[in-house]
């Protein structure tokens, strides 16, 4: 049986069964037998099935967010936050499927005409993550359903209760029977799934879990697109125009939804002639932060999801001081139930140190002083990530210079931290392989077939 705990209170909520090998044997049978159908069907009646999930989401959005905050951590306002990011993605998806999914004509002139369709993939399997149940999930179960796969879905175990809203929901909207399996349980149901002759893996989580998977299933020769972790750098220029403001804004990117974010900010770098001014702002407005019930309207960080990823964050930053960084702020543990952290921040950090190499996901950071662009630049790209980068400056071409330089999916100019369905989304070394969101996303579950066609 899994048990969900609430993180903010430590109370078991629900347990649920887990599957066997023997459950997950069956289900992939099912999905296979259901998935020849459901192919068939056209693109058209495929994306009107879709369409009333999303309405279904959107009737039902306050139930959905308060289980997402009860069994994740995620201050309510978040989770009504991350419905409406699922919302958007889906609509992106249900707006441009059927473009990017049409045949496509290369040559219709010649004696030997040519033109380019595309099938599904097959049954694929989505392990999905706990840190963003919806927008991950709608990531690749959205495109999947469209392009006529047979999905095999299993939720992280700590949004499992989510996962079986999504099930449902997906029922409700007139999925045919057994095109979207849902699979309950932690690693040993992953490890039954890696097992099974699945024709796509589909990961988001850690670097190691996703190194593993790949190595598990490389022999299939299936596509295997991992989205994985990040230590997402941002640097603060000396040309920056409000100093607070740009202090509030990267606040926001290392502390949202707790910090458990594969974008959130993990570093920060600082030219030596603002970096006072700057600190003095992002401190004062940390301990602004209200911590506490993640129910509260007024919440800004709850728990962590993890209890054990307390104790990872409280090791990083006994590393840090350890090795001459200065803890200003945060880092202490609430005389109350629940896996609360405060958010912390620390200086006099350098790349000796864990806080500033290996990912925290949580809400602490290190912001370190740098001298000169170069030196950013260097320390930037000093990392086996690449998910993200992000600069702040009122100057775009000087901005522009040092985003050409990382060697990461995405860049950012005087923001962080976000998402864009008409974007691809993608990470470099051990951020990941593939894309998902934009027409790549769509086109990532389907394989191309080459016609040549002559009378």
């Amino acid at each position: 049986m899994i048990q969900v705990v609430n993180p903010a209170t430590e109370a078991i909520i629900a347990e649920i069964k887990e599957d066997s090998a023997e459950a997950v044997q069956q289900k992939f049978e099912l999905a296979q037998k259901a998935q020849p159908a459901w192919a068939a069907v056209p693109v058209d009646t495929r994306i009107q099935v879709i369409e009333r999930f999303y309405q279904l989401l959107k009737t039902q959005q306050q139930q959905l967010a308060e289980t997402l905050t009860a069994e994740v951590g995620k201050p309510i306002r978040q989770s009504y936050n991350e419905m409406n990011g699922a919302l958007a993605r889906i609509d992106f998806f249900i707006r441009n499927t059927s473009k990017y999914l049409a045949e496509e004509w290369v040559d219709t002139q010649s004696a030997t005409k040519e033109k380019i369709t595309y099938e599904p993939l097959g049954v694929i399997a989505n392990i999905s993550a706990w840190n963003y149940p919806y927008l991950v999930g709608v990531n690749v179960f959205i495109p999947a359903l469209l392009g006529g796969n047979a999905v095999l879905y299993k939720p992280s175990e700590y949004s499992t209760l989510t996962g079986m809203h999504i099930h449902r929901l997906l029922y409700e909207a007139g999925l045919p029977e057994n095109c979207f399996q849902l699979l309950t349980g932690g690693a040993a149901v992953g490890e039954h799934l890696l097992q099974l002759p699945m024709d796509g893996y589909f990961f988001t989580g850690s670097y190691k879990t996703g190194q593993y998977i790949a190595q598990k299933v490389a022999p299939k020769l299936v596509p295997c697109q991992l989205e994985l972790g990040g230590k997402d750098p941002l640097f603060v220029m000396d040309d920056v125009e409000d100093i607070s403001k740009t202090a509030a804004a990267v606040l926001e990117g290392v502390v949202y939804n707790n910090g458990q974010s594969c974008c959130a900010v993990e570093r920060v770098y600082v030219q030596e002639n603002i970096f006072d001014a700057f600190v003095e702002s992002f401190v004062q407005q940390c301990r602004q932060l209200k911590v506490g019930n993640p129910m509260d309207e007024a919440t800004d960080c709850g728990p962590l999801t993890r209890k054990a990823q307390r104790d990872f964050l409280l090791h990083q930053i006994e590393d840090a001081v350890h090795k001459g960084a200065t803890l200003l702020c945060g880092g202490t543990i609430p005389d109350s139930k629940g896996y609360f952290i405060t958010p912390a921040i620390l200086i006099n950090v350098n790349h000796s140190m864990l806080l500033m190499k290996e990912e925290s996901f949580g809400p602490v950071i290190g912001i370190q002083k740098v001298q000169s662009d170069a030196e950013a630049i260097q320390l930037m790209l000093d990392t086996d990530y690449g998910l993200t980068a992000a600069v702040y400056s009122k100057n775009y071409e000087r901005a522009e210079a040092i985003m050409r330089q990382m060697n990461t999916g995405t860049v950012y100019w005087n923001c962080c931290d976000r998402v864009s369905a008409a974007l691809p989304w993608s990470g470099r070394k051990q951020s990941g392989i593939g894309s998902t969101l934009a027409y790549q996303g769509i086109r990532a579950f389907v394989q191309p077939k080459a016609w040549h066609i002559r009378e």
